[in-house]
């Protein structure tokens, strides 16, 4: 296949990864929304995420039994069919909030959530490897590098565009629950249209033959079974933050604002995602490191003001979030280029934020805890990079857990949730603050591993220079 059919199908699985971020971060909308239709406490609204996040480990625990027993399911039906298979389940999902919405059922938008859920769990076995064969393989990263920058461009966009169809375009009917119809049926149309042409056009065949081996030996690796945990505490603590801050924004000792107007400062939550993923990939590259830092603040510089561009905030009130940035290009230094040693800074810098979020009030309080967005970026990579490391054979395996582990964003908002009904909202964020610290904890004990397998090495060649 020539390169200009290479670039037009990455194109078209770019615009899927935009459309996956952009329904993920919905559900921050969905929430509040939900919440005041069906009276809700938090904990009930925070079911949202649960049904949502529940499929992804429903569907990878489903699969990961599947390859036990027969074999990668993908390799079966190919990798083609696994991405129009989960477009449909996901057009399915969206489809159903229409009913949901007619019969105003909470339980029938929980099914429709989780349907959606299932959808896009199939889309993450199998759209990710896609990417990265579409071309050579020492551009694989940069390829899927931008697939995901365009994932964070869907989840910044999502809450303007979102709540502005939510909370003012339908506004008149939102008491019925009819806002949400015409959106969801529109993104339903759009990924039964991507299925139709995922389907009719030609793509390169491929197969994957990493080892799936019975049994869960990849669990007797200790960066496996503590990284497992790194990314249920990850997902779990940014879904959480996510899903609570026009909520939080809403306070009245925070910024006492409308939810129609908090929705654009959740931008700026998740467009931290796309600034730091931007820096991450530049600091992680082979680039001369003068040129690193240059383009590292070019790159910082683009994205705020796409976000600045899209959000109806005034300068003077985004002011602190550049001084957040600011931050974030200096533990990216400090980082030294140490996966493990970024991700600790990272973790330390998060569980700082929110404790400022939690323990002050007003204009600090609410950039503290949407600052957290921006030092989330690079942690699923580098956890993930982290577990799988000398998996050999069993890398497969790993994957497999690591996707399940994604229950964190189920279960944790509902804790909080929980505890937000009891201790109110603001005191809740400890929860989140439990998930970073041991997030801190994973990176700086990958860090100190790193540090001795480095000074092995280097023992080792001084002993052979001495033979």
């Amino acid at each position: 296949m020539n390169k200009d059919s290479n670039k037009s199908i990455l194109m078209i699985i770019t615009a899927l990864f935009f459309m996956w971020g952009f329904l993920t971060c919905m559900n921050d909308i969905l929430i509040p929304y939900l919440k005041d239709l069906f009276d809700l406490k938090y904990w009930q609204a925070m079911l949202v995420q649960f049904a949502f996040f529940g499929a992804y480990f429903i569907g990878s625990l489903i699969y990961f039994l599947l390859s036990l027993k027969f074999g990668d399911p993908i390799n079966k039906i190919g990798y083609q069919n696994g991405i129009v298979i989960g477009l449909v389940i996901s057009s399915v999902g969206c489809f159903l909030f229409y009913p949901a919405a007619q019969y105003a059922m909470y339980g029938f938008f929980l099914s429709a959530l989780f349907i959606l859920g299932l959808g896009f769990t199939m889309l993450q076995i199998a759209a990710n490897p896609y990417v990265s064969i579409l071309g050579p393989a020492e551009t694989a990263s940069s390829r899927l590098n931008m697939s995901q920058a365009f994932n964070s461009l869907g989840t910044t966009i999502a809450p303007i565009l979102g709540g502005y169809l939510i909370f003012d375009l339908f506004f008149s009917e939102a008491m019925s629950g009819d806002a949400v119809k015409v959106p969801y049926l529109v993104f339903g149309a759009l990924f039964l249209l991507m299925a139709i042409v995922f389907k009719l056009i030609k793509l390169p065949n491929f197969v994957n033959d990493s080892e799936i081996v019975k049994g869960i030996g990849a669990l007797k690796f200790p960066n496996l079974s503590l990284g497992t945990i790194a990314i249920f505490t990850y997902v779990g603590g940014e879904v959480a933050i996510g899903s609570f801050l026009i909520n939080f924004i809403g306070l009245e000792n925070i910024m006492g604002l409308e939810e129609a107007t908090a929705k654009n400062f959740l931008a700026y939550y998740w467009g931290g995602a796309m600034i730091g993923r931007f820096s991450g990939a530049i600091s992680l590259s082979d680039m001369p490191q003068s040129k690193k830092y240059l383009y590292m603040v070019l790159a910082s510089s683009l994205s705020f003001g796409l976000i600045f561009a899209i959000a109806d905030v005034s300068f003077e009130t985004v002011i602190p979030y550049l001084f957040i940035i600011g931050i974030n290009f200096v533990a990216f230094i400090l980082g030294k280029s140490v996966a493990g040693r970024t991700l600790g800074i990272f973790a330390s810098v998060s569980v700082i934020l929110i404790l400022v979020a939690m323990f002050t009030n007003g204009n600090i309080a609410m950039w503290a805890l949407i600052g957290v967005g921006i030092f989330n970026s690079i942690m699923w990579p580098n956890i993930f990079t982290l577990a799988i490391k000398g998996l050999g054979k069993y890398t497969g395996q790993a994957s497999s857990l690591l996707v399940m582990a994604i229950l964190g964003g189920a279960l944790i908002p509902l804790v909080q949730g929980y505890l937000a009904d009891i201790i109110g909202v603001q005191m809740s964020f400890i929860i989140p603050v439990v998930c970073y610290l041991y997030i801190l904890f994973y990176g700086f004990y990958n860090s100190r591993k790193e540090e001795e397998t480095s000074e092995e090495e280097q023992e080792e060649q001084a002993v052979g220079m001495m033979h």
